[in-house]
């Protein structure tokens, strides 16, 4: 159903201006068909089973400065590195284009807030059908025409569909901006990570070296004895069979050494052929993990924020869809001036001016409308699904890598015990296999626990160091000591927001 009329008659002159500036304030005033919106509700634990730190009520902090959180390892190849992440890595390039792309398109949603304006006009010559329906006898067959022309346009926001529509596009570049945040966040914790991995990989082979330096002096020992006839030959085939397994596990330490650099170069946008580290043997200090860690930080997470946002961007669109089911109105003005070419084109008599309201309404659409809302609806619960996924997630994740961190602490004092008494172990099996009192198995057997024993304490300290790395990730980046502050004793517990 269609309804226009011009301002040509006398009732419309009449009272325009009054009809046109109720229309606007009632416009202003519209209501808005989208339900009321909350946040989804999760059954938020009291405390971290893994650490004493409260979960709070707090504002959304996604917005946060993490800073150079990974200066907390005290490394300096891996602050730079770091810095080359931000400016050569293609994902957080990929991620920064959808940014923009999300915010161009709350542009674009939001140009319906406000009345579009244009002009037109150009001359043409014309000629018309000798046999065009109601032509009349004396009109030309050929004529020119010259318009020039001014045009604007408003919807009347009644049901709030345009300003549903803005709500959901900001929502969603919000969440653009909250993805961005998170996508660098898990390229830089991916970089340490590896980096973590990599210079572990340089201490096991210093260990495997050191290893492989006594194994070929008991070799020659125990061949030297075996020609004095104090050894035998089984003695030196336990001997070279130790010290070729020491080899082939230093090859498989540089093969795997050789991968991790070459992810590292990928992730910094360089190709792996050119990229190289030089290896180091210095270990990476253990961070230092506050013995509370307060579950507010856990609100600084970009995907939480990104994941609440989409599920506001959802509720907005029912009230789009909703407000199918309305007319909608709008306002279209013109004014300009036409002629045939005689003449001047802009003069009084050529003038010409439109002014009118425009309704418009389906009466039947096959079900579209209703089959519209249900699709919103279920996006919605789709999207508050989705939330509650991430917001479990997040605190798994962080219980995790608490869990990690304290079990890991107890195994690697377990091991570096092991190693040490591993070591002991080795130099007087040694010792009294010079003295003639046990045989070389003894030698290779206490050897090879203590080789096994050291890079068993190594394995374990990376993997702290990529415990703390992904706690810091959990948490939604590093803290400051203003963090570390506990809120107010019988602060109330609140949903993730």
């Amino acid at each position: 159903m269609h309804i226009e009329t011009l301002m040509q008659t006398p009732l419309w002159r009449n009272g325009a201006k009054r009809v046109l500036a109720a229309a606007m304030l009632t416009a202003l005033a519209g209501c808005s068909l989208a339900p009321t919106y909350h946040r989804p509700t999760i059954d938020v634990p009291a405390s971290y089973k893994e650490a004493s730190g409260l979960w709070t009520s707090a504002a959304p902090a996604d917005t946060q400065s993490r800073g150079d959180w990974w200066q907390i390892f005290k490394d300096s190849t891996l602050d730079a590195l770091e810095q080359k992440l931000d400016a050569g890595n293609p994902s957080l390039a990929v991620a920064l284009s959808r940014y923009d792309r999300a915010h161009a398109y709350e542009g674009q949603l939001r140009s319906g807030l406000l009345p579009h304006l244009g002009v037109d006009g150009g001359p043409s010559n014309n000629r018309q059908s000798n046999n065009r329906p109601l032509r009349g006898s004396n009109q030309p067959n050929e004529y020119d025409a010259n318009t020039a022309q001014f045009s604007a346009d408003y919807e009347f926001d009644f049901w709030g569909r345009v300003r549903n529509e803005v709500a959901a596009g900001n929502a969603a570049a919000q969440a653009a901006s909250a993805n961005l945040a998170s996508a660098k966040l898990s390229l830089q914790s991916q970089l340490a990570d590896l980096y973590i991995q990599l210079r572990g990989y340089d201490i096991q082979a210093h260990i495997l070296n050191d290893s492989l330096d006594a194994y070929r002096k008991g070799l020659v020992l125990t061949q030297n004895r075996m020609e004095g006839g104090i050894a035998s030959g089984l003695s030196v085939a336990r001997a070279k069979t130790q010290l070729s397994d020491a080899l082939a596990q230093a090859a498989e330490v540089t093969a795997q050494r050789a991968l991790t650099e070459h992810a590292i170069a990928t992730l910094i946008g360089v190709p792996a052929s050119k990229f190289s580290l030089p290896a180091s043997d210095v270990q990476i200090g253990l961070p230092a993990i506050p013995a509370e860690v307060p579950s507010v930080l856990l609100q600084r997470r970009p995907d939480i924020a990104a994941a609440e946002r989409l599920t506001f961007a959802a509720n907005a669109n029912i009230g789009v869809a909703r407000a199918a089911f309305y007319p909608s109105f709008s306002l279209s003005a013109m004014f300009g001036w036409q002629n045939t070419g005689n003449g001047s084109l802009l003069t009084a008599g050529n003038r010409m001016w439109a002014l009118g309201p425009i309704g418009a309404l389906s009466l039947f659409d096959g079900g579209l409308r209703r089959a519209r809302e249900r699709e919103a609806k279920a996006s919605f619960d789709e999207a508050a699904g989705q939330y509650r996924v991430t917001v479990l997630t997040a605190f798994q994740q962080v219980e995790d890598n608490l869990s990690l961190l304290s079990n890991l602490s107890r195994e690697a004092h377990d091991e570096d015990d092991a190693a040490a008494s591993a070591q002991d172990a080795a130099t007087i099996a040694t010792n009294r296999y010079s003295e003639g009192i046990v045989n070389y198995l003894d030698v290779v057997t206490a050897q090879t626990s203590y080789l096994q024993a050291k890079r068993n304490a190594e394995q374990v300290r990376t993997r702290r160091l990529q415990a703390s790395v992904n706690l810091i990730r959990a948490l939604g980046g590093g803290w400051s000591d203003s963090d570390m502050k506990k809120p107010p004793t019988g602060q109330p517990v609140a949903a993730v927001p």
